[in-house]
């Protein structure tokens, strides 16, 4: 069975990371999306949260597991057995980012590869710093996030 690994923050998940979630289902027995506890982040969700709405919007795509984890990419790649790791670009400044990780991860675990998907054309500009920021100053959310994302970011910034 060939697995693949789709880590990020989700905070919040947007129509850009469903896109890059259904794309890479496509191409995978199985995608786990990874929600990564990132110490030098101060997430606006908490990890449960954000598994709980990416189970939300993803519960009609058979293959697709979420999780969390913290660490190294690698080691949890090793724990699930996952052979391959998805990421998103939307412009090239994540390119260079992106690329740097990618070939870290080589070298500690040669079995497991990188493969970018690059974004939709119409969510490149798409961010979730972006949605939060509309979100916050109540903004629409329709065209960025699906009804349940957008609820709960209102409730956020309502409190």
């Amino acid at each position: 069975m060939k697995t693949a690994i789709y880590p990020g923050s989700f905070d919040p998940v947007t129509y850009g990371h469903i896109d890059i979630i259904k794309r890479g289902a496509n191409l995978f027995d199985k995608l786990i999306v990874a929600v990564l506890l990132n110490p030098s982040k101060k997430p606006l969700f908490s990890v449960e949260e954000r598994v709980e709405l990416l189970k939300a919007v993803t519960y009609d795509i058979p293959n697709v597991e979420i999780d969390y984890f913290d660490g190294l990419l690698v080691d949890y790649a090793k724990k699930v057995n996952a052979n391959a790791i998805i990421k998103g670009l939307r412009m090239v400044s994540d390119f260079e980012y992106e690329f740097q990780m990618a070939l870290i991860n080589k070298k500690l675990n040669p079995t497991v590869e990188t493969i970018f998907l690059m974004t939709n054309a119409k969510y490149g500009y798409l961010s979730s710093s972006v949605v939060k920021e509309i979100a916050q100053f109540g903004g629409c959310l329709s065209e960025f996030v699906p009804d349940i994302v957008a609820q709960k970011l209102i409730e956020k910034f309502s409190r």
